[in-house]
């Protein structure tokens, strides 16, 4: 009971895990004769708990139909765990620091300590909503569109839905979704599941929160003259995660279609539509779903390079997405303009950020930078593999994004290790670091002398 609540949620990350490779690893759960070997099943399920989407195998014909609907509810319990994990985590963190603003959910959300219940049940709702409607849609796509009989079409339309949600780029497909590159009614659906996935749970809430306040206001009689306004703004966090979640996006489309608009090997043979289709689609993956519709491998060094910057950032908070987190991101940006511009505090949006949240992002993406390096490093001495490809692999992995260049199926068992260790790593290293640091900040009661040395 004294644990520490952040390697709490390590514990249960790592339990699944094991959950997960036991049932995988029985002979029922592969297609044909035999048992998966311990490694192939310990790397599938790391992949599915931690949402990332990686595979050592063909998802679609190496595991039996039992194996599937295995590896589909591990991906479940992986992404509702983080986003129930991270919002109760959240609430712990704004319960002892007395704050206002939570470090990976916020606290106009309205929560409080006892809602425990209350939260479990809004992030069931609004996975299950979503991924019920994707499913619907890609059914419906896949039996109408593609010919596929309606239960094939439904299989295919649920697992596809889960795995888009829960940002985990599983696929039945061996070539994952570039058999759909023309088709818009297949490729959208997918990244909008991603993205609202990806978005984190407290946006997503309080975007539903607002909705509802302005339904309410416009249904309610004229408020009298002089009565007090109900203040319905925008936290910060929310500000935050959707500026710079559309500037991401936006980024990784126009680099995407500017470095692959001639390759023929990716966005090249494709008409104007088909290639900004393809371009989004891929920016929108980065946000650490593992779907493509064009050949990673195929890319060029140049969109691997900015790919794995993005990568490495990933999504929102409280979220199925993985990396640093935008937040994070954005704070360090904030950080830097405030330094540029010689200002002694950062803001934005008119809201000013605690030295504490300088130091906790600061610390978050300088250990995620080591952590990729260093296993970008041992990748280097174990394959001989181009270093932009092996980069791009380990913040495929960090990230919990799933994207490969075509490395990772043929990794030897030690390399496949490294990727399971950074998998598990980037899935519950950010938040439970996050939420440690956060819940360690107390008042130092005398001050060190000041001295300053060099920089640069």
């Amino acid at each position: 009971m004294r644990t520490h609540p952040a390697r709490m949620v390590a514990l249960g990350f790592a339990l699944a895990v094991v959950a997960g490779t036991t049932v995988l690893a029985l002979p029922i759960a592969r297609s044909g004769d035999g048992s998966a070997p311990l490694l192939t099943a310990l790397f599938t399920a790391t992949s599915a708990v931690c949402v990332t989407g990686l595979t050592v195998v063909d998802t679609g014909t190496y595991w039996s139909g039992f194996g599937e609907v295995v590896i589909l509810f591990l991906i479940q319990a992986g992404g509702f765990g983080i986003m129930a994990l991270a919002s109760l985590l959240a609430l712990l963190v704004v319960g002892r620091l007395r704050l206002m603003t939570l470090l990976h959910a916020q606290a106009e959300s309205k929560f409080g300590m006892g809602e425990v219940r209350g939260v479990l049940k809004r992030v069931a709702l609004v996975t299950v909503t979503v991924e019920a409607v994707t499913a619907a849609v890609l059914t419906a796509r896949f039996h109408f569109g593609h010919g596929r009989p309606l239960g094939e079409a439904l299989g295919y339309g649920i697992f596809h839905s889960v795995s888009a949600f829960n940002n985990a780029g599983f696929g039945l497909h061996a070539d994952s979704l570039t058999g759909y590159a023309h088709d818009p009614w297949i490729l959208l659906p997918v990244a909008g599941a991603v993205i609202l996935g990806g978005l984190g749970f407290p946006v997503l809430l309080e975007l539903l929160r607002h909705w509802r306040l302005n339904r309410a206001a416009r249904r309610a009689p004229a408020r009298p003259a002089g009565a007090p306004r109900v203040a319905r703004g925008w936290s910060l966090h929310l500000r935050l995660t959707l500026w710079l979640s559309a500037a991401l996006l936006a980024t990784g489309t126009v680099l995407t279609l500017l470095l692959e608009w001639s390759n023929r090997g990716t966005l090249g043979p494709l008409g104007g539509g088909d290639k900004l289709l393809g371009a989004f689609f891929h920016s929108a993956m980065l946000r650490t779903a593992g779907f493509n519709a064009t050949d990673i491998a195929a890319m060029e060094p140049a969109t691997l390079l900015s790919s794995s910057a993005l990568m490495f950032i990933g999504g929102g908070s409280a979220g199925t997405a993985g990396g640093i987190k935008v937040t994070t991101f954005a704070v360090l940006g904030v950080a830097i303009l405030a330094e540029v511009r010689g200002e002694s505090a950062a803001g934005v949006f008119g809201r000013r950020l605690s030295p504490g949240v300088l130091r906790q992002a600061l610390t978050v993406a300088l250990l995620g930078v080591a952590a990729v390096l260093a296993a970008s490093v041992a990748l280097l001495a174990m394959v001989d593999a181009r270093t932009e490809v092996v980069l791009f692999e380990a913040a495929s992995a960090f990230g919990t994004v799933g994207l490969s260049a075509g490395l990772t199926g043929e990794l030897p068992g030690p390399a496949q290790l490294v990727l399971i260790a950074l998998m598990f790593l980037g899935r519950v290293g950010p938040i439970t670091l996050a939420s440690a640091l956060a819940l360690r900040e107390r008042k130092r009661r005398y001050q060190l002398p000041e001295e300053r040395p060099i920089i640069g």
